[in-house]
C-alpha cells in the first residue's frame, strides 16, 4: 500500500500544478525602469510572433499588400519610402536611447541635417548656429539654404551671451553642436535652450561626438537631437546614416512628414545592421573614452606637443562644463592636438604615423583614425572660417578605437619623436 505524500511533497505538487495552470510570464518585462545598457540591447525589438526569432527581420520590401481599400494602411505600412517595419524598430531603439518621443532615421547624417532645417525654416527665417560644426553642416547653410532666402548667423556657442545677442525677431532655430567637431568646444545646453525658448525658436543639438551614453540633449532642454548614425551607432565603419530625435509628438510628425517628401529614409538593411551594432555602444564608448584619456595624458607629456584638447583633462578650458553635462565620468573618444613646427609638422606626423592608426575620414569606429580636418572633413568651410575657430592645415584630430592603447601610443610616440 502506497503511503500518503508528505505535506512538503504535496506543497511542491501544488506549486507545480499552479505554475502550469497560470499564464506564463516568460518573455514579459517586470515593471520598473531599466538601465541604458539594457535599453540599447532590447529597445524596439520583440521576438517575432510567428517564428520566435530574437532579432527583428530585414523587411526588404518596397510595398505592402493591403487587405482592402477601406483598410488601407491598417497594418501601418504601405510603401518603404514612408515607413518600413525594420526601420521603425530601429527608430524606436534610437528614441529610447536618446530619451525622446520619437526618432526618424535617414540615409546619411547630412540628410538628417538638411531635413531638420527644411522642416522648420523657410525663406526669410533666421538661424543662430555654431561657428564650429561639422563642415557639411556649415556648407549646407552657406551654399544651399542661404540662396533659398534663409539667414544664418555663425556664433561662438561657448558663450551663451553671444547666442542671445545674435537672436533676431525672425529667428526660428538655434543649432548647437556639443562637443563641437573638431575643436571639442562645449555648449551650456540649459542656458542655450532657455534662450531659444524665450525667443520662440527650436533648439537643435548635434550630439554625435557625445553619444547618448555621455549626453542626452533632450534631458537638458533641447527640442531635437541630431545624430550621425554613421559614427558611434554604427561604430564599425560599415554603414552610413543619420537620426533626428524629437522631444514631442508635434516635432516628430513634422520631421517624419518632411522626410517622406524628401525621400531620404534609411534603408532596411542598414537599419538592421545598426540595430545590432548599437547594442554594444556603451561598451565601446566606455573603452574609447578610457583610451582617449590615456592618450591625451601621454600627449600632454611629450615635448613635441604644444597643445592637447580633451574634455577629460584637467587642463581642458571648459572642464567644469564637461563634468556638469558628461555622464559617468566619460568624455568620449575624440581629441586633437598641435605639435612643434606648426602646420607642416602636423601634416608630416599624419603622413608618417603608422598602424594601428588609419589616415582617413570618419570617427567613432572600432578602428582608430587620424584625420587631417583641413583637407578632409572641414575642407568645405571657408579657409578664414576654419582658421578663426582654430582648424589649421596641420590640425590633428584623432578618433580612438578599440585597439590596445599602448599600441596606439607607441605609434604616436614614434611619429612624434621623428618630427
Amino acid at each position: 500500500m502506497l503511503s500518503r505524500p508528505s505535506v512538503a511533497a504535496r506543497a511542491v505538487r501544488c506549486r507545480v500544478f499552479s505554475a502550469v495552470s497560470e499564464k506564463p510570464i516568460s518573455g514579459t518585462w517586470a515593471p520598473g525602469p531599466i538601465a541604458q545598457s539594457t535599453t540599447a540591447v532590447h529597445a524596439g525589438v520583440e521576438p517575432d510572433e510567428k517564428t520566435g526569432a530574437i532579432l527583428t527581420p530585414v523587411y526588404m520590401s518596397t510595398t505592402f499588400v493591403q487587405e482592402s481599400v477601406a483598410k488601407y494602411q491598417a497594418k501601418g505600412f504601405s510603401y518603404s519610402r514612408t515607413r518600413n517595419p525594420t526601420v521603425g524598430a530601429y527608430e524606436d531603439k534610437i528614441a529610447a536611447m536618446e530619451n525622446g518621443y520619437g526618432a526618424c532615421a535617414f540615409s546619411t547624417g547630412m540628410a538628417a541635417t538638411t531635413t531638420v532645417i527644411s522642416a522648420f525654416m523657410k525663406s526669410g527665417d533666421h538661424c543662430v548656429i555654431s561657428d564650429c560644426s561639422y563642415g557639411g553642416t556649415n556648407r549646407s547653410c552657406r551654399e544651399f539654404f542661404t540662396p533659398l532666402g534663409m539667414e544664418f548667423t555663425f556664433v561662438d556657442f561657448r558663450d551663451p551671451a553671444k547666442v542671445k545677442a545674435a537672436m533676431q525677431p525672425n529667428t526660428k532655430m538655434v543649432f548647437s553642436e556639443t562637443p563641437a567637431n573638431p575643436v571639442l568646444s562645449l555648449v551650456d545646453l540649459e542656458a542655450v535652450s532657455a534662450i531659444a525658448k524665450e525667443h520662440g525658436a527650436i533648439h537643435v543639438c548635434d550630439s554625435t561626438f557625445a553619444t547618448p551614453i555621455i549626453l542626452r540633449p533632450l534631458d537638458h532642454g533641447a527640442d531635437i537631437t541630431l545624430q550621425s548614425l554613421t559614427k558611434y551607432y554604427d561604430g564599425h565603419n560599415i554603414t552610413v546614416g543619420g537620426g533626428l530625435i524629437a522631444k514631442t509628438k508635434e516635432l516628430w510628425e513634422k520631421i517624419d512628414w518632411t522626410r517622406n517628401v524628401h525621400g531620404n529614409i534609411i534603408s532596411p538593411w542598414v537599419a538592421f545592421i545598426q540595430m545590432q551594432t548599437a547594442k554594444t555602444m556603451e561598451l565601446r564608448v566606455t573603452r574609447q573614452s578610457q583610451t582617449a584619456q590615456k592618450i591625451a595624458e601621454f600627449l600632454e607629456s611629450h615635448p613635441k606637443v604644444t597643445k592637447v584638447m580633451y574634455p577629460g583633462l584637467k587642463s581642458f578650458p571648459q572642464k567644469e562644463l564637461a563634468d556638469k553635462y558628461h555622464r559617468n565620468g566619460l568624455h568620449g573618444g575624440m581629441l586633437w592636438f598641435d605639435v612643434v613646427g606648426g602646420s607642416p609638422a602636423g601634416t608630416k606626423l599624419m603622413d608618417t604615423c603608422q598602424r594601428p592608426w588609419s589616415l582617413c575620414e570618419n570617427l567613432g569606429a572600432t578602428e582608430s583614425i587620424i584625420t587631417a580636418c583641413a583637407v578632409m572633413t572641414h575642407a568645405n568651410m571657408l579657409k578664414e572660417d576654419r582658421e578663426k575657430v582654430g582648424i589649421s592645415d596641420g590640425f590633428i584630430r584623432i578618433s580612438c578605437g578599440l585597439e590596445d592603447p599602448d599600441d596606439l601610443i607607441a605609434a604616436l610616440k614614434k611619429a612624434l619623436d621623428n618630427l
